[in-house]
């Protein structure tokens, strides 16, 4: 998209609103006095709505209508209908929650989401954001560098992948009952894609805590890859040596590869990926020409030096 075992949750209750709009408050004023760490501020395009810092990985875009974005995603653990997931996810218990660390690390284990909380500053990044099928959206996150997280579970020389899991709760997750997918959803990165300043670990979006339809309450943000790698209400992380085979890759491989960079030179098998429709605009408007790596070329097209990328895509 323009900037998705049977799991027991263990854990100790986390931080509730209250603290989490104060923990973010204390780091935005700190780190506005940095000011050479972030770019000038770029804000909506309503006067009346406010401004949000852009970092240094932000793109300078203007964000999409947050209704928009609550309103439409992509979660089939819950539902196929883009809207339907708004209403269902509300039934998911995101506190307390934990995420368990297995594989190639030193630092392994079940750990409370509040820990891993505050071992890592909350910053805000504006994104691009792209879906598969040819809509895109541009989302202002909360949330940290994945890689400042990954480091702390101290990944060994044998940590060539990292492999993400989402929780699996059919009785309420209510899509996961079909046959879809084979559930619990997972995905996967290249460690150097991982750990790339771009790759993100989303907790809160447009100034407020994460809703559950669009991930509650721990998401991966990838923006040069496909919305798909993209995975919501992450419960694992394995590190491994071998290449994780991932959700949509296992049901369709032809059509999903585990790479999954925006490329408009390839396109889905059922539908072209050269253009796209950003979010909330009408059917009316033309469409916007798809750029590769999702216009993050410069920052990531070095990650794919010597590959084919229409083979491996």
């Amino acid at each position: 998209m323009i900037i998705k075992t049977k799991s027991d949750i263990l854990s100790s209750e986390i931080t509730d609103q209250a603290v989490f709009n104060s923990r973010r408050q204390f780091i935005k004023s700190a780190t506005a006095l940095s000011a050479g760490l972030l770019l000038p501020e770029h804000g909506f395009a309503e006067p009346n709505k406010p401004k949000i810092p852009v970092g240094p990985y932000s793109a300078a875009l203007t964000p999409t209508d947050r209704e928009d974005v609550l309103n439409y995603t992509n979660y089939y653990e819950f539902s196929t209908n883009k809207k339907d997931s708004t209403h269902l996810a509300q039934k998911l218990q995101t506190k307390p929650w934990s995420v368990e660390v297995t594989g190639a690390a030193e630092k392994t284990g079940v750990f409370n989401l509040e820990d891993i909380l505050k071992d890592n500053a909350i910053e805000e990044r504006i994104y691009r954001f792209r879906c598969v099928e040819a809509w895109s959206m541009v989302v202002p996150w909360m949330g940290f560098p994945l890689a400042e997280m990954l480091k702390r579970f101290k990944p060994t020389a044998n940590a060539k992948y990292v492999e993400f899991t989402t929780l699996h709760k059919p009785d309420v997750m209510v899509g996961q009952q079909s046959q879809i997918l084979n559930w619990p959803y997972i995905e996967g990165l290249r460690m150097d894609e991982a750990m790339h300043p771009l790759s993100f670990i989303a907790t809160g979006m447009y100034g407020e805590e994460l809703p559950k339809q669009n991930g509650a309450p721990l998401r991966l943000v990838v923006p040069w890859k496909y919305g798909f790698k993209s995975i919501k209400a992450i419960v694992k992380i394995r590190f491994t040596e071998m290449m994780p085979i991932t959700a949509w890759y296992a049901s369709a491989p032809n059509e999903y590869g585990f790479f999954a960079n925006v490329n408009p030179d390839v396109d889905h098998p059922r539908w072209s990926q050269k253009r796209e429709r950003v979010l909330g605009s009408s059917i009316f408007t033309a469409k916007r020409e798809t750029e590769k790596f999702n216009g993050y070329g410069e920052q990531v097209a070095a990650l794919y030096s010597g590959m084919d990328l229409t083979k491996s895509f």
